[in-house]
């Protein structure tokens, strides 16, 4: 596929926000991608959002999400023939075929790292057909841990609000969000206990300040082990000021280097808790609709 205008247009951006926050940007790396998803970004309804994060792994990256169109190709095809990753034998290369075959899937998301490449994709479901956890654990491909933490979730109720799944091939992990989470869920004390049960350190002031805000929530799973690997907390703003968290140094050069579209501005600000300590990311939307599904 040729690069077109909407490419083009990306990719100035994604360099530049690069340069300012001293993060190399290599045009093989970047424009490969793009091109190969160049019907998603010439599509009026594709959202578009620049990431960072404050854990070491994430240092020196910048990453780029956007939705795909049209809703009936499959992505990681499209990666596998473009030679943007590469073909696996490893469980994760099979999870994005297996939620296909049983789950009603609306439409897919990719991530990219302007350092790494590829990354991820995303299955999103509507808000009006929310998953099963059951039914998402029982795939073949799916890491185990996610069977053994069903009573976390069924306790929490979170049993049957699985609205995304994200697939990292890299890292090889899986994602899965949790939407119209149960308010109980976001209390201090209700997040205390949840990050107990999982093995995680208390949590800081700031994790339970942003979780008193938050609208969604993440968990993250490898086939090495059954633990949960980490849990992410997420809130959307207009405003970074209005959150209740000190704003890392990192996040607010994120937000005065890369750019954005429309008049409001709009910012995912999450907070994920691991064994190894807590960390942050910001996402910052450079194209979005109203009404359209955040990322975390």
């Amino acid at each position: 596929m040729s690069e077109t205008a909407e490419v083009a247009e990306l990719y100035a951006a994604i360099e530049e926000s690069a340069r300012l926050l001293e993060v190399p940007c290599a045009r093989d790396t970047v424009l490969p991608v793009l091109t190969a998803y160049g019907d998603a970004l010439a599509h009026d309804a594709t959202v578009v959002a620049f990431r960072v994060a404050t854990a070491v792994r994430h240092v020196g990256e910048l990453d780029c999400r956007f939705t795909t169109y049209p809703k009936d190709q499959d992505p990681y095809a499209v990666a596998l023939s473009n030679g943007l990753t590469a073909t696996t034998e490893h469980p994760v290369g099979a999870v994005l075929s297996d939620v296909q075959g049983r789950c009603p899937v609306d439409s897919y998301g990719i991530d990219f790292g302007v350092v790494g490449g590829f990354k991820k994709v995303y299955a999103f479901f509507t808000p009006d057909d929310l998953q099963e956890l059951s039914k998402i654990a029982d795939l073949p491909s799916m890491p185990p841990g996610l069977a053994a933490n069903a009573d976390f979730f069924s306790r929490h109720g979170l049993d049957d609000r699985v609205g995304v799944i994200g697939v990292d091939y890299p890292h090889r992990t899986v994602n899965i969000y949790f939407n119209d989470v149960p308010a109980a869920c976001f209390e201090p004390k209700t997040i205390a206990s949840m990050l107990a049960d999982l093995g995680m350190p208390d949590p800081s002031e700031q994790l339970l300040g942003l979780g008193q805000e938050a609208f969604g929530l993440y968990v993250t799973l490898n086939w090495e082990s059954s633990a949960i690997e980490r849990i992410c907390f997420a809130v959307t703003t207009t405003d970074l000021a209005t959150l209740p968290v000190r704003i890392e140094p990192e996040i607010e050069q994120f937000v005065r280097s890369v750019p954005y579209g429309g008049a409001d501005r709009k910012f995912v600000y999450g907070v994920a808790s691991s064994p190894e300590g807590e960390y942050f990311k910001i996402e910052s939307h450079y194209k979005w609709q109203p009404g359209a599904m955040d990322f975390i």
